[in-house]
């Protein structure tokens, strides 16, 4: 079957590891297209009384290793392909952090910030309402994602036992506290990327008071990985949010930019409006501005394709910890390996989320909850063994980290579709 866009992108990185691991005929077919996808209309009844219909989607892409597992994205420019490349980027995702969950993902086509928190809460129950039948706590555990945050999911799981008439906390991770969440949701994502940074950092021998960091998405990973390195003594140079960045030589305190974005901004309920723009004296810049400063470590955390081959030549950090998903094109890929740039790859850099996800998830099913402290623990001892095992692929096969990671999670991916058989199997 013929992709484009973002999955033939999501493909194409896949693709360079095959050379690299014995797989069957069978494994291939079964990893060339989604298991399954659906997708709905969700009508919802606006504050003016009209009614407004959005399309919403949610795809498993293969459970091979466990239920399906994906975050739900509200966004303008939420699109089939674009829900199926992060579908296929999850499945490799919980394979590289070994984890026993498939990929699964869900988006509706929206501008939340147009929305009204009351029909912001009608379109969340209207989605889950759409796809309750393709979801479950042992099918597919969906979670948040740009642009959705722990109430929504919140309101997603309240209408899930709404429909069933019981409570199935497990049914979706991301949740607040009080609804069965997990402590360690809420920064999990910049702390597992702070974790591979850091085991990173010592390979490279990369002093933190002498690393120069930029970050391209002020949003909660952006601003937990910015928060967490500057804790640790790296200067934050350059932050950046969907208006705007700015930029300062001498650093900033992510700390203080959070707060002066959200006093000087308007918080209704759901969403911040403000800028990291209006905060504070500096260097106004783009965000394509951000992606070429000279920086030792460039972190974009905001949405795929940022980097390409029409501006990769420009980039000048020497590592890019990609906190986003598919920040990078493949094209960008081949430019930045021969300027031996290291990337650390979404699917290693990023896997913090979905780690604690799977905590929550185990919690939600034992009705046992772990101190933030056990939940830290645990995750960094996945992160960083995973990121050995990565670095030890990359030395051995003498390739670059996202391939070495595609290769990881490939062998455990395709041991478990062969473990049913193959073709050479039923052949005997």
């Amino acid at each position: 079957m013929e992709k484009n866009g973002l999955l033939a992108n999501a493909q194409k990185q896949y693709e360079k590891a095959l050379k690299y691991v014995k797989l069957s005929p069978d494994s291939k077919k079964v990893l060339s297209r989604p298991k399954e996808l659906i997708e709905v209309s969700i009508p919802v009844r606006m504050d003016s009384g009209k009614l407004e219909v959005f399309t919403g989607y949610r795809v498993h892409y293969n459970d091979a290793r466990g239920p399906t597992k994906g975050g739900i994205r509200y966004h303008p420019d939420v699109s089939l392909d674009e829900v199926e490349a992060l579908s296929f980027w999850m499945t490799f995702k919980c394979a590289v952090v070994n984890i026993p969950f498939g990929g699964a993902k869900g988006g509706v086509i929206v501008d939340p910030k147009k929305l009204s928190a009351k029909e912001l809460e009608r379109l969340s129950r209207g989605y889950i309402d759409a796809i309750y039948g393709f979801i479950g706590p042992d099918i597919d555990i969906p979670a948040p994602d740009v642009y959705t945050n722990e109430m929504i999911m919140g309101w997603m799981a309240d209408e899930y036992n709404k429909i069933s008439r019981k409570l199935s906390p497990a049914v979706i991770t991301g949740k607040p506290l009080n609804m069965g969440g997990s402590e360690g949701r809420g920064d999990a994502t910049g702390k597992g990327a702070y974790y591979v940074i850091k085991e990173a950092a010592k390979v490279w021998k990369m002093s933190p008071s002498k690393t120069t960091v930029a970050v391209q998405g002020f949003g909660n990973a952006g601003y937990h990985i910015a928060k967490l390195l500057h804790d640790d003594g790296f200067r934050i140079v350059a932050l950046s949010d969907s208006k705007g960045g700015i930029y300062s030589p001498d650093g900033f305190d992510p700390d203080s930019i959070m707060q002066a974005k959200l006093q000087k901004g308007t918080v209704d309920g759901v969403y911040c409006k403000g800028t990291v723009c209006d905060v504070i004296r500096h260097k106004k810049i783009t965000n394509g501005e951000l992606l070429e400063l000279d920086v030792d470590i460039l972190i974009p955390a905001a949405l795929e394709n940022q980097i390409t081959e029409k501006n990769a030549s420009n980039i000048k950090a020497k590592v890019i910890a990609e906190v986003a998903n598919g920040p990078t094109s493949p094209e960008a890929d081949e430019i930045l390996e021969k300027k031996k740039v290291h990337i650390i790859p979404d699917i290693l850099a990023n896997a913090g989320g979905v780690t604690v996800s799977y905590f929550e998830w185990v919690q939600n099913k034992q009705g046992f909850y772990w101190e933030k402290e056990k939940v830290y623990e645990r995750l960094q001892e996945i992160m960083v063994r995973e990121f050995k095992n990565i670095y030890e692929i990359h030395l051995k096969e003498k390739v670059d980290l996202r391939t070495a990671a595609y290769i990881l999670a490939l062998k455990r991916i395709v041991a478990a579709i062969e473990a049913k058989g193959t073709e050479e199997y039923f052949r005997k």
